[in-house]
């Protein structure tokens, strides 16, 4: 479910569980995609045939690129009016916890940790997210992350 907040009242979400997003498939097509923009060919991720005799039993996505669907799963989680400008301003931790599987579904959690106003109109914002794949008893991913929203 989306939470939706104008821009004067982004600094009392603090402490706000957005909840989860919907699942997402983790694909070959999308691994093999993201191997090429960030050219990433390693045979764990792109050659599936070979990932099954390796220490996974089977392909695995990047782990950046399971970070990097945090930006499709905001869009889900927080719907914000009256924002000109929307930066990913950076990550204070991240621990890639559980390989993501090939053919596996993942959903985000996130919880605003600290929101706070800063120079040039703008508020930012402290989020723990949690990546979890779907039937696994241990998340993919956390990562604590920081964005900033302008006016």
């Amino acid at each position: 479910m989306t939470t939706t907040a104008t821009f004067d009242e982004l600094t009392s979400l603090a402490g706000r569980d957005l909840g989860w997003t919907e699942w997402a498939e983790i694909d070959q097509d999308r691994v093999n995609t993201f191997a090429d923009a960030v050219d990433d060919h390693q045979w764990i991720h792109t050659d599936p045939e070979r990932a099954k005799e390796g220490p996974f039993g089977g392909a695995i996505a990047h782990g950046f690129l399971t970070l990097s669907l945090a930006t499709r799963f905001w869009s889900e989680l927080l719907e914000v009016e009256g924002v000109g400008t929307k930066v990913n301003y950076g990550l204070d931790k991240v621990r890639f916890i559980s390989p993501v599987p090939v053919g596996s579904r993942i959903r985000m959690n996130a919880v605003i940790a600290e929101v706070e106003e800063v120079k040039g109109d703008g508020v930012q914002f402290t989020v723990d997210q949690t990546f979890e794949i779907e039937g696994a008893g241990r998340p993919a991913v956390a990562a604590r992350g920081l964005y900033r929203f302008y006016r």
